[in-house]
């Protein structure tokens, strides 16, 4: 009886842990809301399991910003920056910061978040006095850069872990034998404590589902139906944003080198809606080269660099992201953010790209990220985590529009760069 009964709960761990996350997910957010809108203010009984959820994602960011971020920068080798290396890392930051700054201003026209109130009667969160743009570039540079990694300081811990990554990645190419074999060995070691808080992240997000769950509950149970309106209405801000973007920026850019964007997303098309399937840049990456090779005349030479430099440093799309809902956030809380504070985000979003897009559940950890740098921080209990919980159950729908931006991104630089370098074969184009 008992090896019976070990069978079916074993039966029933597996239906859990083998069903898709994000779909779990989803249903966690759904059941939630049902669950809260029918009990009403009495489902604050579950609030304990949203505060696991939000302490065990408070543990993990900064070991996975730091480790990714040190990987990701001694990955890139100084012998293989040269030209074609610094144009295609300015396409992407410059892109990057665009990308953010679109999502603010589509945030500021929609107020996401706007007419929820959940900061009303309750502490939101220590008054947020944030500094000058001019402080804020000054304090990226941690005075020790250990006391910022203990506090959680965000931006000196990136500024930092960028430093020291690119040190290692001289070391690895020094002419001195002891000295090469130093550095290699300092990136293994880091590469092993990345994976290792990888796969830490892919167990708390296993338990996502009950923490969002019991998160949205207490949200839908104390706010009711005007709750989804928000939600909506940060989804539409998200897709607009995303829109502008690719037609704008990508299509003034191609423009400018003579491509047409209508032709190139013909070309693009099938890495575009598989990124937006898989929802992920490296997992598309074989069609993503694909595309650049056989549809675009693209050199192996240029995007056998570019492309996968992209997969790891890209994110146009989760950077728009970032903006809109570190604004759904605060509009949420009932605190706006100032103009320094928006420009923080464009920082904190553009650093923060160089290494944390292989990461499981990128998206949620870089708005972590984000909303620490200008102040809100995701404490368990506050109107802060609920309106983050609201984000991370529709994170899903989100994630799709932007990878895919991510991956058109990519090809866009690496026909830009193989132009300039005469690498394209144009008659593709014709």
């Amino acid at each position: 009886m008992n090896g019976g009964s070990a069978t079916e709960r074993k039966g029933l761990l597996n239906w859990y842990f083998k069903s898709n996350l994000l779909i779990r997910i989803l249903l966690g957010l759904i059941l939630g809301a049902v669950v809260g809108l029918f009990v009403g203010p009495g489902i604050v009984w579950v609030k304990p399991f949203g505060d696991l959820f939000i302490r065990l994602l408070k543990m993990i960011v900064m070991p996975v910003v730091f480790f990714s971020l040190v990987v990701g920068a001694a990955s890139i080798s100084p012998a293989r920056l040269g030209k074609v290396g610094v144009k295609i890392v300015l396409y992407y930051l410059l892109t990057s910061a665009c990308a953010v700054a679109i999502g603010l201003v589509f945030g500021n026209i929609f107020h996401p978040g706007t007419g929820l109130s959940l900061g009303a009667g309750e502490a939101a969160g220590r008054a947020l006095k944030a500094p000058s743009v001019v402080q804020t570039l000054l304090n990226i540079i941690p005075k020790n850069p250990f006391g910022a990694l203990a506090k959680g300081a965000v931006l000196p811990t990136i500024f930092f872990a960028i430093v020291f990554g690119i040190g290692v990645s001289y070391l690895r190419v020094s002419e001195d034998e002891r000295i090469r074999e130093a550095g290699t060995t300092v990136l293994k070691w880091f590469d092993g404590a990345a994976e290792v808080m990888y796969k830490v992240v892919g167990w708390v997000m296993q338990y996502a589902p009950i923490g969002v769950f019991a998160l949205i509950a207490v949200v839908f149970g104390k706010q009711g139906t005007k709750a989804l309106g928000p939600l909506g209405r940060v989804t539409l801000t998200v897709y607009v944003a995303l829109l502008v973007h690719l037609f704008v920026i990508y299509g003034g850019l191609l423009a400018l080198f003579g491509f047409n964007l209508f032709k190139f997303i013909a070309r693009a098309k099938e890495a575009m809606l598989t990124a937006f399937v898989t929802r992920s840049s490296s997992g598309t990456l074989p069609v993503t080269m694909k595309n650049a090779g056989e549809n675009m005349g693209v050199s192996r030479i240029i995007f056998s660099f570019t492309l996968p430099l992209g997969a790891t440093i890209n994110m146009d799309g989760t950077a728009i992201y970032q903006g809109v809902c570190a604004l759904f956030v605060a509009f949420a809380i009932g605190m706006p953010l100032t103009f320094a504070q928006q420009m923080t985000v464009i920082i904190t979003a553009v650093l923060a790209s160089i290494g944390t897009a292989g990461v499981p559940g990128a998206g949620a950890i870089m708005l972590l990220m984000v909303l620490n740098s200008v102040g809100l921080p995701v404490e368990a209990g506050t109107p802060v985590a609920m309106a983050y919980a609201m984000i991370l159950g529709i994170d899903a729908i989100l994630d799709m529009g932007r990878t895919s931006l991510n991956v058109t991104g990519d090809l866009a630089g690496t026909a830009i760069v193989a132009k300039t370098e005469n690498e394209i074969d144009l008659s593709k184009w014709s």
